[in-house]
């Protein structure tokens, strides 16, 4: 039997779709990204299922929409008896490493340097990744970087080492060696934390800041000098103060940006010069955008395309032809088509559609339309903020809980969303059948679409573990 393909999985934190080069953004500096997208299958429809940092995670190794996963906001600790990514990898035979950003185990809110809070011990919580560990619970004091292994006490890089440079370091020692046993198929997720904030000129490397220096970055059309009251959060909210350097964040993002395409393109070198390339499927891609003031917002936690659209390339040579789709894929369909493309069950729990014969360039089942989340505030309890949203390959309709209010935007013909069509009587027939295609798919799922404190009151317990979902209770180990 020929030895499966080895499996890379390169994920930023908060980069937006519409911040790389390939994507049309001629300000951003991404060439080997861009150089990457040339040689893959470019998903230029793919979006966040629930665009912030936790869901996102719990949703990629489960398969599972965030009111099934029970992972509502951040700081909570998933339950781990769930059939995930790592056990089908493990149990398949795959050698795995896993670097960087985990952000599954906290059950504080904040106190993020605190082991207990960072330090994942060996075992069910780990989710099946149960080879090579350097990972960490939360951090963005990107040249203070670490990581723990086995034990609580940090692995702190060299003083000056900026995280990013740090882990790809790791990952390319680890392909090294995994390169010495060539009939053991390795899988290796990397998170970087870059481009996301804080965006202070401390925040990045001076040689990527350099390239921007000229570089201007005004407010986008949809850009609004009021918060979106009463639905944001205090995540989403912005200050005066904060107003005022939104140019200057721009600027850093793009840098950070420019920081992460340098180092994808040193862990790409590495493939090639170790004679990887050909048998692993390398993708690259998000966990969520940026507002960065758009629609009244920063930071990421809602419907807009800022926010919820991300890039996700493929590439696997030979296999997986140079192609762009306009497919629909979402984060709980990440799970069945690496399944799909590694030749191995997919989890029957997993509530996502293979695409593996999609990116093959064949036809197959691909989502008529995707369910996104919104179940609070990002980290705190708190009523208020709670949406649903469906995405179709030209639509995005909303709802908001609080109020009911509704919002359409033809996101494929007004890209920065300026409209909103759902009072308007020439789009009554699309706004009711999205309408039904959404309730339809909460019901699919039993997402009864509450108000954040009930997750709190009926999923949580008093140590922010999570011991139900829209499924059920879990089982008590």
């Amino acid at each position: 039997m020929p030895k499966k393909p080895n499996l890379l999985y390169v994920f930023a934190d908060q980069l937006r779709y519409q911040s790389v080069g390939y994507a049309g953004d001629t300000k951003a500096r991404t060439p080997n990204i861009d150089a990457f997208a040339a040689q893959s299958c470019n998903f230029w429809n793919a979006v966040s299922n629930h665009p912030v940092c936790a869901p996102y995670r719990a949703s990629l190794f489960t398969g599972k929409h965030t009111s099934s996963t029970g992972m509502v906001i951040n700081e909570l600790r998933l339950k781990p008896n769930q059939r995930c990514l790592g056990h089908v990898l493990t149990e398949a035979g795959y050698s795995t490493s896993y670097i960087g950003k985990w952000h599954l185990y906290a059950d504080e809110f904040g106190n993020h340097d605190d082991p207990k809070n960072g330090f994942v011990p060996r075992g069910p919580h780990r989710l099946g990744f149960d080879g090579e560990w350097k990972a960490f619970g939360f951090n963005h004091n990107h040249f203070n970087g670490y990581y723990y292994e086995e034990s609580p006490e940090k692995k702190v890089f060299p003083a000056g080492t900026y995280e990013p440079d740090g882990q790809t370091d790791l990952a390319i020692d680890f392909l090294k060696r995994a390169a010495q046993t060539p009939d053991t198929p390795f899988a290796m997720m990397l998170s970087w934390g870059p481009p996301h904030d804080p965006w202070n000129a401390e925040d990045v490397p001076a040689r990527f800041l350099e390239l921007f220096k000229d570089e201007q970055f005004p407010n986008p059309p949809n850009y609004k000098a009021t918060n979106d009251n009463p639905y944001t959060d205090e995540w989403g909210s912005l200050k005066e103060e904060e107003r005022a350097q939104l140019e200057e964040w721009r600027r850093v993002y793009y840098a950070q940006t420019a920081c992460v395409d340098w180092n994808f393109g040193r862990l790409l070198q590495a493939l090639e010069e170790l004679g990887l390339s050909d048998d692993t499927i390398v993708i690259f891609t998000s966990d969520h955008g940026e507002m960065m003031g758009a629609q009244g917002r920063r930071a990421k936690g809602i419907f807009y395309e800022e926010a919820c659209r991300i890039p996700f390339l493929l590439r696997w040579p030979g296999r997986v032809p140079v192609h762009a789709t306009d497919a629909l894929l979402s984060t709980v369909d990440i799970l069945p088509t690496l399944c799909g493309l590694l030749d191995l069950e997919t989890p029957a729990t997993a509530e996502g559609i293979d695409l593996s014969a999609i990116a093959k360039g064949d036809d197959g089942p691909q989502p008529e339309a995707v369910l996104l989340q919104g179940t609070g505030a990002i980290a705190i309890w708190e009523d208020g903020h709670e949406w649903r949203a469906l995405r179709n390959k030209q639509y995005t309709y909303a709802r908001y809980l609080v109020d009911g209010h509704e919002l359409l935007f033809d996101h494929q013909n007004d890209p920065f969303e300026l409209h909103n069509l759902a009072t308007e009587p020439a789009h009554a027939a699309t706004l009711e059948r999205l309408r039904t295609q959404m309730a339809d798919k909460m019901a699919s799922i039993n997402d009864t679409y509450e108000p954040s404190t009930f997750y709190r009151d009926h999923w949580v317990n008093s140590e922010r573990h999570i011991i139900a979902s829209a499924k059920g209770p879990f089982i008590s180990n």
